[in-house]
């Protein structure tokens, strides 16, 4: 037993390194949307599915890669944007606990619209630049999973230069830490929400996106995704992005060392034991501050 997991560790490694940036990124999504609103967006997840269901419709269109995966996440964005006009504006008055079922009711309906459009098929993607292996310190590491890492990086770098050196930025931080402050000053708050839930579905669909080659998508994905989002999230500290990216890799991680050490059967079943753990013994998280659970992003 011992040799045979000292023989596949890296190769879990390498996996769950990979769906650990998914989850990540899903989680820095439900971030953004908590810190902008104090609300739980439970649409996360979907909005990572139909970024996959986009990218899947625009390839089978004969969209190239590039121009296909600008599209599908503007698509996505503008749904987002959507959906908060639709769902969360005219509710602006309401109670944090009305929002979160609004968002629940919210998954629901994507969820129906994508099973009208795309049916109940498991789809995928070609691999962005070929499908054969890479060996590194024992594993087979395949060149999308270094897409994955890279794409996944570059976002989080891209959003940290966004919230620190943006006027708009700026701003949406400045709802994070007071937004009764921010609107004595001038910031339009209703904007920053409109804006967080475009920027965070615009996310969710790079997530999408790039998981699909590897991951077969379909309508009913968004729930499983935006649960181990979340509970990303809560490891790393409700409202702390740079915690959840840490979680993200803990998470994947341990969900591929139990998948291939236990069994897959049970692959599911892990982040939401990591997430009653931790609501039980430390529910602001691993990066969060007993004090005050709300953070700035980044």
């Amino acid at each position: 037993m011992d040799i045979i997991f000292w023989e596949q560790i890296p190769q879990f490694l390498v996996t769950g390194i990979s769906i650990g940036c998914i989850y990540g990124m899903v989680a820095i999504g439900f971030n953004i949307i908590y810190n902008a609103t104090g609300i739980i967006n439970f649409a996360q997840g979907e909005f990572v599915m139909l970024g996959g269901m986009v990218m899947v419709s625009l390839t089978a269109a004969g969209i190239p890669l590039m121009l296909g995966f600008i599209l599908a996440i503007s698509i996505v964005a503008c749904i987002g944007g959507l959906f908060e006009r639709i769902a969360i504006y005219p509710m602006k008055d309401a109670g944090v606990l009305t929002l979160i079922i609004i968002t629940i009711g919210g998954s629901i309906v994507l969820k129906g619209i994508a099973m009208f459009i795309w049916g109940k098929e498991s789809h995928t993607l070609p691999h962005f630049s070929g499908e054969q292996p890479l060996s590194f310190l024992g594993a087979k590491l395949l060149p999308q999973h270094l897409w994955i890492l890279g794409i996944m990086l570059t976002t989080v770098l891209l959003l940290t230069l966004f919230f620190r050196y943006t006027i708009v930025g700026k701003a949406m931080r400045a709802c994070s830490a007071n937004r009764t402050a921010a609107k004595l000053v001038g910031i339009d708050v209703r904007k920053m929400v409109f804006l967080s839930f475009v920027l965070s579905a615009a996310i969710g669909a790079i997530a999408g996106v790039i998981i699909t080659p590897i991951a077969f998508i379909d309508y009913d994905r968004g729930f499983l995704l935006a649960l181990k989002g979340f509970s990303a999230a809560v490891l790393g500290g409700l409202g702390n992005s740079a915690g959840a990216v840490l979680a993200g890799f803990i998470i994947g991680i341990m969900e591929s060392m139990g998948a291939g050490l236990i069994s897959s059967a049970y692959k599911d079943a892990i982040a939401l034991i990591v997430l009653l753990v931790i609501l039980f013994v430390r529910p602001y998280g691993i990066l969060g501050n007993k004090e005050a659970m709300k953070h700035q992003a980044f």
